[in-house]
């Protein structure tokens, strides 16, 4: 009798947690997962565009006057910074003579500065019309899980972090790059300085701690960027989520961006 009281208190038990707060009886997930991954894309694009509708912006070009050029696409590939040149190499070896092509000479020449110098309206009329292509909005798939999605994935798993402490690592990886650059604190350095600050899971740290050293870290290097200094995507997005033990970015999610309003109800 002793052992059946005790198993459905336990039962009870995980029929308690399962209905509180923002907690979940469902298995933990990466942020691999294919739910997960559009709800990162979703708040992604919600910083970047103002939106929620990520597939929308395969064909969004413009110069932002933030010191890196063109910015474009799914995720903010700028002209200045390679990785922008790296999506229409990726295309051009898929689709050779595709209409970006003529503009790979341009791109290269101009990569380390915010220079149109033989891009210009051609370039970005060129850009929208790519958009059109799959084998284009794939090439932009394929770089942003290179460069950013994959590496910082990979990175927060093995500091023992949940999909919410994936999501932040990657969102850093994108605004920031991995290694400092002229005028910017890459990410490389901003998790250093929440190593220094917390221990990760991996190392027995308690999660939320950690994530609230790596934000204030990340903060920091937000002030420290001429062409950033709102630093609501953290403020008003990522720590509410931390704050409210939103681990597996349980939905729903709701948060504020530069002075807008979002919000996800199922994945």
């Amino acid at each position: 009798m002793k052992h059946r009281r005790l198993a459905l208190a336990a039962a009870a038990a995980l029929v308690l947690a399962g209905c509180s707060g923002a907690s979940s009886s469902s298995p933990e997930k990466s942020l691999d997962d294919p739910a997960k991954k559009d709800i990162a894309m979703r708040l992604v694009s919600s910083a970047e565009n103002s939106t929620l509708d990520w597939k929308a912006q395969y064909a969004y070009v413009e110069d932002i006057g933030d010191g890196r050029g063109y910015t474009a696409g799914i995720i903010g590939f700028c002209s200045g910074t390679g990785d922008l040149l790296k999506v229409v190499e990726r295309y051009t070896r898929e689709r050779p003579g595709n209409p970006l092509a003529d503009f790979l000479p341009a791109l290269r020449a101009v990569n380390g500065s915010d220079s149109h110098e033989g891009l210009g309206t051609a370039f970005t009329r060129a850009w929208k019309e790519a958009a059109a292509d799959s084998a284009f909005r794939s090439a932009q798939d394929a770089e942003r899980d290179s460069a950013y999605f994959d590496p910082a994935v990979e990175r927060a798993e093995a500091d023992g972090l949940s999909a919410l402490g994936q999501f932040i690592y990657y969102d850093a990886y994108v605004m920031h790059g991995y290694a400092d650059a002229r005028g910017s604190v890459g990410f490389r350095t901003i998790r250093a300085q929440a190593v220094a600050a917390a221990d990760p899971p991996s190392d027995g740290g308690d999660e939320e701690a950690y994530l609230n050293a790596f934000l204030d870290a990340r903060v920091s290097a937000i002030r420290k960027e001429p062409s950033h200094s709102d630093t609501s995507r953290v403020e008003t997005a990522q720590r509410v989520f931390v704050r409210e033990g939103r681990l597996q970015l349980e939905t729903p999610l709701t948060w504020r961006v530069y002075g807008e309003s979002f919000r996800i109800d199922h994945a």
